[in-house]
């Protein structure tokens, strides 16, 4: 049997001047996770820095320029055809004005102890609640 394929994927958990994160919902349209809460981010293209590919995103899903703080942690997410590595990045951002685009539905601005009130991406549960956990000082 062939292995899947792995695809990287890079996110951030973007926090505002209050420390609420960001979080997207997905179109219900979506062919993946629809309906569900996500963080700003996507593919890399084969081209792109992850960096570049991580702003690029962010400016498209939701209007916002940030700045990137550093590692949270990576993800795999084991789908039936693929594989996705997920690097979760942190930033913060002043300016808490979203643009959304047509890919989500709505988003929110969460104090990390309430992450339980929306149904977020399966990949995200176990790091996020960790970090929330250990507090989130080390997030922003």
């Amino acid at each position: 049997m062939t292995p899947k394929p792995f695809s990287l994927s890079v996110k951030i958990l973007i926090s505002n001047e209050s420390g609420h994160w960001l979080f997207l919902k997905r179109a219900g349209m979506s062919t993946w996770n629809p309906d569900r809460w996500d963080l700003p981010g996507g593919k890399v293209d084969s081209w792109e820095r992850f960096e570049d590919a991580l702003l690029r995103e962010v400016a498209e899903e939701t209007g916002l320029n940030v700045s990137i703080n550093g590692f949270l942690g990576a993800v795999e997410d084991d789908l039936p055809d693929w594989r996705i590595v997920h690097l979760i990045m942190t930033a913060q951002t002043e300016n808490s004005e979203i643009i959304l685009s047509d890919e989500h539905s709505m988003y929110v601005w969460l104090n990390p102890n309430d992450i339980d009130q929306i149904p977020l991406c399966a990949y995200l549960n176990d790091i996020l609640y960790t970090n929330c956990n250990r507090g989130t000082e080390h997030i922003t």
